[in-house]
Formats: C-alpha cells, structure tokens, sequence
C-alpha cells in the first residue's frame, strides 16, 4: 500500500515522472516521424497556393458545353480588356 516501504525513496518518483516524460516524449516524436514519412505532416514553410485564374472556370465551362464558342470569346475578350487588376465600374460609376 505504501511505495515508499518498498525501497523507491525520494529519487525513485524523480526517476518515475522523468522516464514518463521521456516516454511521451518519444511517442510524439515517433508520430511526428511517421506523418512526415507518410507525407501528410509539412516540412518546411507551406507555400500559399495560387489562385486559379478567371480563364480556367470559363474553359472548364466550355469543355463541358454549358457555354458555346460565341459566349466563350466574348467573356474571354472581356476578361483580357480588363485584365488582372482592371476593375469593371460598378453601376452608377463612369
């Protein structure tokens, strides 16, 4: 009943709570290695990923016939006239 009898002393408990925490240590560390190697956990920096452009829902759209070429070049003729950073006025704007 008590530990303490049983020849641990005052250092036993030390030895116990730090090899807990090596344990847990060493079981994080051996996740963090398995997500790594399985690809699923980054490495380095995260790259933002870059915005798809205004052209490819338009092509996806004509790939899949819900617009046909006449509608394609005459949105895909707006979108280059007002090219990346061009905003259309608005309603009441000249």
């Amino acid at each position: 009943m008590f530990w303490y009898e049983h020849g641990m002393g005052g250092w036993g408990w030390v030895a116990m709570s730090f090899s807990m925490v090596l344990l847990v240590a060493l079981a994080v560390a051996a996740v963090v290695l398995f997500l790594r190697s399985a690809g699923r956990f980054p490495t380095g920096p995260m790259e933002p990923r870059a915005a798809p452009s205004a052209r490819q829902p338009l092509a996806e759209r004509f790939a899949r016939g819900e617009i046909d070429e006449e509608e394609f070049e005459r949105r895909l003729s707006v979108l280059r006239a007002h090219g990346p950073g061009r905003r259309r006025p608005g309603p009441g704007e000249g």
